[in-house]
């Protein structure tokens, strides 16, 4: 190679590096905007949401279409997901997109720990101390202040959609006495309420197992689905003849009905996420304990946090009355069980909650948020709902 071939090769390598560099903080500072609701045709703004206890949050806003603005919605998103999880399908099957075209100004939390949530005023991802922390912190903190957030950004009350560990802490939120007064409805799909039941044969091993506990122990503080960790313990428990590690994705969430090969490549493209090892420790310990309690530290550690040796439950009767529910659950859900679901209906109905409750047979966990016939099947119900309690 010459002298000026191996100058202009340098001077080409430098440009792409650059061009590289600059291309990823872009999509770094604008995050689930770039990736998916601006190319899809959205208008979208990035916004961070600080919690009382210094995570900083990356939320997002994709205004309704309409010429003014409307009711705000927001969305979150469950466990070892984030946002991105409400756009994965086109703009006329995302819920998303479904209802920013409805006319709804639609607004996207990111949960502590997400790619786009991992800052802290003073902690760095890489310490134990950043992901100290289980759902108790979300009902706490992350969730009252992306609620505050949007409630003063529009100045308006808003609805609520959350999936999976979405409806848990909301549930648990509002059984608390919290958010109710800024909220104008709430929907729950594949709700997790209660774990008794659940089916999903690696997560019924892994809490029966104390798997969590053994590596919280180890000081393994980040649960990382792409981590060396998870995928030590995920042949650990593949290792099990009942499990079927050919296809993680239903051994999770149960046999999906609606699922296309498209947003199943976009899904692990941007998802699975990483979340706290001590939440993953916390929902084992619901399933363990038969009913949804705040995390259980052991016998002398509860007394000092909670003034009793065991934890105290989270109890759903409690929620208001007079705040509208609709809830919808599918009968293939290896996480949130049908018998689940009934307990939980049974427990809000206990407290009076005005209560819409909807059954689809073959959906199972995924297809809530990224089936292409949810948008039919249960997005137009959303978004009737919605408009019923406006």
């Amino acid at each position: 190679m010459t002298n000026n071939h191996l100058s202009l090769s340098i001077v080409a390598f430098i440009l792409l590096l650059f061009f590289f560099l600059f291309s990823w903080s872009a999509i770094a500072e604008t995050g689930v905007c770039s990736s998916l609701a601006v190319p899809s045709g959205y208008k979208c703004e990035e916004f961070d949401v600080k919690t009382e206890d210094g995570y900083i949050l990356k939320m997002q806003r994709i205004p309704s279409v309409a010429d003014q603005p409307g009711t705000p919605v927001l969305l979150q998103h469950g466990v070892l997901a984030d946002g991105m999880v409400w756009q994965l399908n086109s703009p006329g099957e995302a819920l998303a997109f479904v209802l920013a075209d409805a006319g709804y100004d639609v607004w996207i939390a990111n949960t502590r720990g997400t790619r786009w949530s991992r800052r802290h005023e003073i902690l760095d991802p890489s310490s134990r101390a950043f992901w100290a922390w289980s759902w108790d912190e979300l009902v706490t903190y992350d969730l009252p202040a992306t609620v505050e957030f949007v409630y003063k950004q529009t100045g308006q009350k808003l609805h609520f959609v959350g999936h999976s560990q979405g409806t848990l802490i909301a549930l648990a939120a509002l059984s608390e006495g919290g958010l109710g007064e800024k909220l104008i409805s709430a929907v729950m799909l594949s709700p997790i309420g209660f774990l008794t039941h659940m089916k999903t044969k690696l997560g019924v091993l892994a809490a029966k197992s104390f798997l969590g506990e053994i590596y919280a122990w180890l000081g393994i503080a980040e649960f990382d689905p792409a981590g060396s960790s998870v995928k030590n313990l995920m042949k650990k428990l593949c290792r099990n003849p009942t499990v079927n590690c050919y296809d993680l994705f239903s051994a999770f969430t149960g046999k999906n009905c609606c699922l296309n090969e498209s947003t199943i490549e976009l899904y692990l493209q941007y998802e699975p996420q990483s979340t706290s090892t001590r939440n993953m420790v916390h929902l084992a310990q619901n399933f363990r304990a038969g009913a949804p309690t705040k995390f259980d530290y052991g016998g002398g550690e509860n007394l000092r946090r909670y003034g009793r040796l065991t934890p105290p439950p989270y109890n759903f009767s409690k929620i208001r009355g007079d705040l509208p529910l609709f809830i919808s659950y599918g009968g293939k859900d290896s996480l949130s069980d049908v018998e689940d679901v009934r307990d939980l209906v049974n427990e809000l109905t206990a407290g009076n909650v005005s209560l819409v409750v909807q059954y689809v047979g073959d959906f199972a966990h995924a297809d809530f948020v990224m089936g292409t016939a949810a948008k039919s099947v249960i997005y137009d119900a959303v978004v009737d709902f919605f408009r019923r309690h406006s």
